[in-house]
């Protein structure tokens, strides 16, 4: 596009609790000619197996995100003026019919996408992943997903259902959407049902850089760990809020005990930075569950600094 992006509203005119809740306040595509990367949100929690809630998080992360400002000095960017940034709002889901649910959240990503669309997604539950993963193959291939999360997300069934938010990655891989040589789960904790769950994610072709080394292992070396597994190859990174341990994230529906500090996935986040980031989603947040709004900044920033480390679009 030739004429300049079009940023958020003006701070210094319309007070930040003012005004439309918009993610950071950006325009809505609606109100532009384009948009080279897309903001938007998928209420959708019928694939949770515990507590429900994710239907609201998007709203509650756009609510959150009022106190994001247009440079970002720990990567030295403008996320909104490096590109056309712009919110598509929420696509309209059935909550009664999960498999008409994800087809829906498959037709709207793929519009939403065109041929060159870069699409973050505030959830919503992670059931989400496989059809925002599915319109990610069509256009590049296999792609390594780097999954930020407690849970390795790579189950068979639960209650004998196969799409559920714990199944996404073990369908993904059964489908090939995955770069398996490159493809790694971070923050992964707590208590599995066996040994076997490991030894599957791994025949999916997961790593995993498990919450308990970044105890042990400096915050660079994890940065380096992870940017040498994902290489050269087009990124898909999916974060659940989860990742993060309750007391920086209480709002979620399946916390688990010694997870990551914000400041630790935020700077994994900044580390992407050059590599070939085509799409992403945040999920899980529950705000019935949120106090003060702490799990939805934290969404709300990591959204940022995703945007952050997309690739600049030639204009």
């Amino acid at each position: 596009m030739a004429h300049p992006p079009t940023g958020p509203v003006d701070a210094t005119r319309v007070p930040r609790y003012a005004g439309e809740a918009t993610f950071a306040r950006l325009p809505r595509l609606s109100d532009l000619p384009d948009a080279d990367a897309l903001v938007w949100g998928v209420p959708f929690d019928a694939g949770v197996s515990y507590r429900p809630g994710a239907r609201f998080g998007p709203a509650h992360v756009r609510q959150s995100s009022r106190l994001l400002r247009p440079y970002n000095p720990a990567l030295d960017t403008e996320p909104f003026a490096a590109r056309q940034v712009a919110d598509a709002g929420d696509v309209g889901v059935n909550p009664f019919d999960l498999a008409e649910a994800v087809a829906a959240v498959e037709t709207a990503a793929d519009a939403l996408c065109g041929t060159r669309r870069r699409l973050i997604t505030i959830g919503g539950d992670h059931t989400i992943a496989l059809p925002l993963l599915r319109v990610q193959h069509r256009r590049h291939g296999p792609v390594a997903v780097l999954h930020f999360d407690a849970h390795l997300d790579t189950w068979d069934t639960y209650f004998g259902a196969a799409y559920t938010h714990g199944t996404a990655f073990r369908r993904a891989g059964e489908e090939g959407l995955l770069d398996p040589g490159h493809s790694v789960h971070v923050g992964i904790r707590g208590p599995l049902y066996s040994r076997l769950d490991l030894a599957e994610s791994a025949r999916l072709g997961f790593t995993a850089v498990h919450a308990r080394d970044f105890a042990r292992t400096p915050l660079d070396d994890v940065v380096e760990r992870v940017r040498a597994r994902l290489g050269d190859r087009p990124v898909y990174v999916s974060v659940d809020i989860d990742v993060l341990d309750p007391g920086f994230a209480p709002g979620t529906g399946t916390p688990e005990a010694g997870g990551l500090s914000s400041r630790e996935l935020l700077e994994v986040l900044r580390g992407l930075a050059g590599l070939n980031v085509v799409g992403a989603d945040v999920v899980e947040v529950a705000p019935a569950y949120d106090h003060a709004e702490i799990t939805g900044i934290a969404a709300a920033h990591v959204i940022y600094e995703l945007l952050s480390v997309l690739p600049e679009e030639e204009r």
